[in-house]
């Protein structure tokens, strides 16, 4: 708990010093364009399909980012489903619901998902903020000092490991070369207040980024008020010229977060902002913290070669109140309706990297290895009305990953380029029980995952302003230790689940149809068996099954142009027709051949008109539309949501004079005051399928910077 202590004491004093500093401003610690600069390059660099910094052009794979401009206009940055609704193939649902953190899918993978993300990686500063066993949180994951989010879907993630259908991560920005202290005050409805704080420069060889924020919201809905602190560091040394070293620390205290729980149809109808009367009976809801440090150490012995070297250490506590009928907690098999969870993490990575002449093109080998673990002291209690009662759960649990990578990226020739990877993969998860009572027994157990999973790409380069790709790779998806928590009709881990296997294919295509306009065309097609489903969700504990085949396949189309200096426009549109491909028992019942896979959005756009005024320097103003398709309930499709469209507006200013940056924003977010579902709870077992999104908000920014 040390490190956990001296992360509050050290988030709690940054943040007051910072606030209370002269001029406490705001600025973009690195030379991103500002909100009143936006970025006009429709060439933007990412880093996640190579594993080495490439222009996305070049790159032959779905995959798209955010910039820091982009990140800072789409709202008070708490949350990804901010600024990631503008890119195709991902789906970044906002539960309001502060205590399950956010509904992220990458084509569909995931959406099953009842709290925290499924079937993506997601990185942080090199560091995995997903775990061994393929649960990730999106939570700790600090927006106001991100200067990049990227996306990577389809074949090429698979080389990430287990449950990658997609890649997200997230870079923290560098320090200005004049170092700047910054402030910034966000305040929306609700009683949503984001007070941050950042110090960011570069002094000699030493270049720096230290973050913090407090924010707290009262909640939409009932019992949905949350509290968190973040604190978000960042130094990079520059051991010599050839050598670079790169420490991060990351702090994150939840102490508050209320579970308003779903809402039936019935419920929703009459008010989408209720709580169910159990969420306020039982106290539904979670404090958790989280302190983690990393280092990666980069070293180029020439020109041609990198070996980069990583660590990390983290530690999570949570304490989750869950809604469970004290008649259902009481049973010998019963694990209470209190979770009590205390985690250490930790992982090392190595990778080297060399580019060489071959016939007449190039070639770049990769080759990695990966090792990650998860240590966790797992107890539950009854859930007395809120008061911790008596203990029900005892255990254990580990998980280790252990992976090794190669890629080679070939450009043949002008007209060809290719590239080939394979991982091998092991993941090893164990449970030690230690509540063994009558009626209750010892429920240890162990199971191990391993998989090859195999990618292969060509591309044809048609020209300079011109690429046609095809890839595919064979993936595959474990069952997380949540997942495995539970077993219909006993006590103990679901040791019998298996990992889910799949094979990705697709074909793409991105062009410049001018020096302002760049289009990006993607279309997919997923096949996998023994696809992980819930089979039962109930009071806060979901039951998984593996079914058998589904499909996956879709099309994704992103859009950007420059039409004037003034005049920016981006479009984002995703199809997904997401089925089971074979019959399965659910529940009791069977669910026929065809029905669409639950959670899943059949289509999803995303448009943005944008103006920048030369009459008005510092003004700016979006117009955005967003449209959510339906989505299937549960397995049976006994209901579904209705498809809606909102549209946003948001407006910025900015000023300057002398060291000074003023920057302030208006956002109103579905203007039209629409009523709709914003993300389901599948297969939920009380009916409570339903998440209501709110109706218009507005949020209002202002931060001030001053640069020494």
């Amino acid at each position: 708990m040390g490190l956990k202590s001296l992360g509050r004491s050290c988030a709690a004093a940054c943040l007051g010093t910072l606030l209370a500093a002269p001029g406490h401003a705001q600025t973009a610690p690195t030379p991103t364009p500002t909100p009143a600069e936006p970025n006009t390059s429709l060439d933007e660099v990412v880093i996640s399909a190579g594993r080495q910094a490439q222009k996305s052009f070049d790159v032959p794979a779905a995959v798209q980012s955010v910039d820091q401009a982009t990140i800072d206009q789409a709202g008070p940055r708490v949350n990804l489903s901010e600024s990631l609704n503008r890119v195709p193939g991902i789906t970044v649902l906002n539960r309001q619901n502060y205590a399950q953190d956010l509904q992220l899918s990458i084509r569909g993978s995931g959406a099953r998902s009842a709290f925290g993300i499924r079937g993506a990686r997601v990185i942080v500063d090199g560091i995995p903020a997903t775990m061994p066993d393929g649960q990730g949180q999106a939570s700790t994951i600090s927006l106001p000092s991100a200067a990049r989010l990227e996306v990577l879907r389809g074949p090429m993630a698979l080389l990430y490991g287990n449950s990658s259908a997609g890649v997200v991560q997230v870079f923290t920005a560098d320090g200005p070369a004049r170092p700047t202290v910054t402030g910034t005050v966000d305040v929306a409805p609700n009683g949503l207040l984001r007070l941050g704080a950042q110090a960011a420069g570069q002094q000699g060889r030493l270049n720096y980024v230290l973050d913090v924020s407090d924010f707290r919201t009262d909640g939409w809905r009932d019992n949905s008020a949350a509290r968190r602190r973040h604190l978000n560091a960042k130094l990079r040394i520059d051991l010599d010229e050839r050598t670079r070293l790169t420490l991060v620390a990351n702090v994150f205290d939840q102490p508050q977060s209320g579970d308003a729980l779903g809402l039936t149809r019935a419920q929703m109808q009459a008010n989408p902002r209720q709580a169910d009367a159990r969420s306020t009976e039982y106290q539904a809801g979670k404090s958790v913290s989280q302190a983690q440090l990393g280092a990666v150490l980069s070293h180029r012995p020439d020109a041609d070669t990198e070996i980069t070297a990583r660590a990390y250490y983290g530690q999570r506590d949570l304490d989750n109140r869950l809604s469970i009928p004290l008649s259902a907690q009481t049973a010998p098999t019963a694990a209470g309706g209190i979770v009590d969870l205390d985690r250490s993490y930790s992982g090392l990575g190595l990778a080297f990297s060399h580019g060489m002449a071959m016939g007449q093109g190039r070639l770049r080998l990769t080759a990695g290895l990966e090792l990650e673990q998860m240590r966790e002291h797992r107890r539950g209690y009854i859930n007395n009305l809120g008061a911790r009662g008596d203990l029900k759960r005892d255990e254990d649990d580990t998980a280790q990953s252990t992976g090794l990578y190669a890629q080679g990226d070939w450009a043949i020739n002008e007209q060809w380029s290719a590239v080939a990877g394979l991982r091998a993969s092991r993941i090893d998860l164990r449970v030690r029980d230690h509540f063994i009572r009558p009626g209750n027994p010892d429920d240890s157990g162990r199971t191990r995952f391993n998989a090859m999973q195999p990618m292969l790409g060509i591309t044809r380069h048609l020209g300079e302003n011109t690429n046609v790709y095809a890839n595919v790779g064979r993936g595959f998806d474990t069952p997380t230790l949540a997942e495995m928590g539970y077993r219909a009709g006993g006590s103990g881990p679901n040791l019998d689940l298996r990992a889910a296997r799949s094979t990705h294919a697709e074909v793409g295509l991105k062009t410049r149809l001018s020096d302002t306009q760049r289009l990006d065309v993607a279309l997919f097609h997923i096949r996998t068996q023994g696809e992980l489903v819930v089979a039962a969700s109930s009071g806060g504990r979901s039951i998984y099954a593996n079914a058998g085949r589904t499909t996956r396949s879709g099309v994704e189309v992103a859009y950007t142009a420059q039409f004037t200096p003034e005049w920016r426009a981006h479009l984002a549109l995703s199809t997904l027709n997401a089925r089971f491909a074979d019959a399965f028992s659910s529940g009791g019942a069977t669910v026929p051949k065809g029905n669409r896979i639950p959670g899943t959005m059949e289509r999803t756009l995303f448009a943005e008109v944008a103006w920048q005024p030369k009459a008005w320097p510092g003004f700016n103003a979006a117009l955005e539309a967003m449209h959510l398709g339906r989505m299937a309930v549960d397995d049976s499709n006994s209901d579904r949501t209705s498809p809606a469209t909102v549209f946003n507006l948001r407006l910025g200013w900015q000023q300057r004079a002398g060291g000074w940056t003023l920057r302030e924003y208006l956002r109103v977010d579905n203007l039209g005051d629409k009523r709709y579902v914003g993300s389901v709870i599948v297969n939920d077992g009380n009916g409570r399928f339903f998440e209501p999104a709110p109706g218009r908000q507005w949020a209002v920014g202002v931060s001030a910077s001053y640069a020494f």
